[in-house]
């Protein structure tokens, strides 16, 4: 039931975008923006009576697009790509609190008005290690790895309809949709354990249906907000277990290279956690637009 009620309040909410979102022209020819964000944050204490854990941590990100039309032809690429850590002086080890690099593509071909026979592919996985943290019997932090680098990584593809008033409001339906989990064997356990893959093998195949929807638009003067909204639900196994990978960014300009940034993500995904994830991020930092 829970699962339910925040499916429509995101649906809501990211109907909310389109409803606000301008007409734009969308010109012949390619088209690229992007930006790269560094967020910084410190803390530090001396004899402070009320506690306090000395810490550094920081925040890289890159969020790349390019965009072709011609005549009822489109192909839409978006990058992102995002690393962070955090050190504390009293933990032996530097935590990650970002770690992710996505490619998403889609071709179109104008079918009637906003409407485009289409064709995605998504592909998404980490940098580096990721690590499980527990303590030993001496109350010890220690940590156990759990992910690496294409483990797991995930490839999603197939064809669908695009719904498209501009770059930076559109959706994708695929009804025929193929996802590929791949893992380092060495991690997989019984039971289906780690990300659903069985024990001994590298990878897991899916067909579902699968929708996808991108809206950006601006609040109010130097503030806006971006929205990314996913779901996967698989015909072969569960097909009630919907996958959701829901992204809301607010970034507060200051000026052409100081801003402040907030991103919301929530994932749903019965095979990696049977759970909602949640993630969230706040910083001030300096950006370079290109």
């Amino acid at each position: 039931m829970k699962k339910l009620i925040l499916i429509v309040a995101l649906a809501l909410n990211f109907n909310s975008t389109f409803a606000q979102e301008s007409i734009i022209e969308v010109k012949e020819g390619w088209s690229k923006k992007g930006h790269i964000v560094f967020l910084f944050s410190q803390f530090g204490f001396s004899h402070w009576v009320t506690g306090g854990d000395n810490n550094v941590a920081g925040n890289l990100g890159l969020d790349y697009d390019f965009n072709f039309v011609k005549k009822n032809n489109t192909w839409d690429t978006k990058i992102i790509a995002a690393y962070g850590l955090i050190k504390s002086k009293n933990v032996d080890f530097a935590k990650k609190t970002d770690d992710r690099f996505e490619l998403n593509s889609v071709i179109g071909k104008k079918a009637s008005k906003n409407w485009y026979y289409s064709a995605f592919v998504n592909f998404q996985t980490q940098f580096t290690k990721g690590y499980i943290y527990k303590k030993n019997s001496n109350g010890r932090e220690i940590r156990e790895e759990h992910t690496d680098f294409m483990s797991p990584a995930v490839l999603t593809f197939g064809p669908g309809m695009q719904w498209k008033k501009s770059n930076e409001l559109k959706f994708n339906i695929a009804p025929a949709t193929s996802k590929l989990t791949m893992v380092d064997p060495k991690f997989t356990l019984p039971n289906n354990a780690y990300f659903g893959v069985e024990a001994g093998r590298n990878s897991k195949y899916e067909l579902g249906f699968s929708a996808a929807g991108y809206g950006k638009f601006g609040i109010m003067e130097n503030v806006t907000m971006e929205t990314i909204l996913i779901f996967f639900s698989d015909y072969l196994e569960s097909p009630q277990n919907i996958d959701i990978d829901y992204t809301t960014n607010v970034t507060m300009k200051v000026n052409t290279h100081l801003s402040t940034k907030f991103t919301f993500q929530t994932i749903y995904n019965n095979n990696a956690f049977k759970g909602f994830q949640i993630r969230e991020l706040f910083g001030f930092g300096f950006n370079y637009n290109f």
